[in-house]
């Protein structure tokens, strides 16, 4: 019961009935993972897909050089490897755990048995997949089209969206793995940080950034304005 209650919030699985949340509680297996933990590593056979119950998860590649680029983090009720579930290939990437986290696994071919008689499931997970779509997009844009202190002024608009467009946002990330998936190292971030302090975009206090000009940090974003 308290599985089909915690399937019921995540935005995958809007809109099913009691007893669609019932036959997804019944093929979901659920994982604990310690923080610094590998859920798969990249090469590994795409055996199902994944939802973050509780903690945080991050997606990425490893350069030849082993530099790292982070692709996403996700968070409670975010679900990840969908692209398993309808081509049955190998993950295209790792996935490890930030924190200490719980996930929900899905086999493919249980899960591809329920969409075959819930088609409104696979439409969920195309809508998901969209999203997911469009957010690679908007990072493939960042990383060859603007500069460092754009991507960041970008992230941190997404931020202030994310969190209910509050001026004083919490870092959902430590700045080493900002950085990574910003596309940067620590230290060019620590002193953009510096730089949009002293212009007063904003006031860094540890992991609490207070926006200072909300305007400015668009300009910023839109390459409209340069540090």
């Amino acid at each position: 019961m308290q599985e089909t209650a915690l399937l019921s919030t995540i935005p995958l699985f809007n809109g099913l009935s009691e007893q669609q949340y019932t036959s997804l509680s019944r093929i979901a297996r659920e994982l604990q993972f310690e923080r610094g933990q590998t859920i798969f590593s990249e090469g590994d056979a795409g055996k199902g897909f994944f939802v973050v119950a509780n903690g945080q998860v991050k997606i990425y590649k490893l350069s030849i050089e082993g530099k790292e680029q982070i692709l996403h983090v996700f968070g409670p009720g975010e679900p990840f490897a969908e692209v398993a579930v309808f081509t049955g290939s190998d993950y295209p990437a790792h996935a490890l755990a930030l924190k200490k986290s719980k996930v929900l696994f899905f086999p493919r071919k249980a899960f591809m048995d329920l969409i075959g008689a819930n088609p409104s499931l696979a439409m969920n997970m195309l809508a998901s997949m969209s999203l997911r779509l469009k957010k690679f997009a908007n990072m493939i844009e960042a990383l060859s089209l603007k500069e460092v202190p754009g991507r960041l002024a970008a992230h941190l608009l997404y931020l202030r969206e994310r969190q209910n467009h509050t001026d004083t946002l919490q870092l959902n990330l430590p700045k080493g793995q900002l950085a990574s998936l910003l596309g940067t190292i620590p230290e060019t971030l620590s002193r953009i940080l510096a730089k949009m302090t002293q212009q007063g975009l904003l006031l860094v206090d540890g992991n609490t950034i207070t926006l200072l000009d909300s305007d400015g940090l668009e300009d910023l974003a839109c390459g409209e304005r340069r540090l």
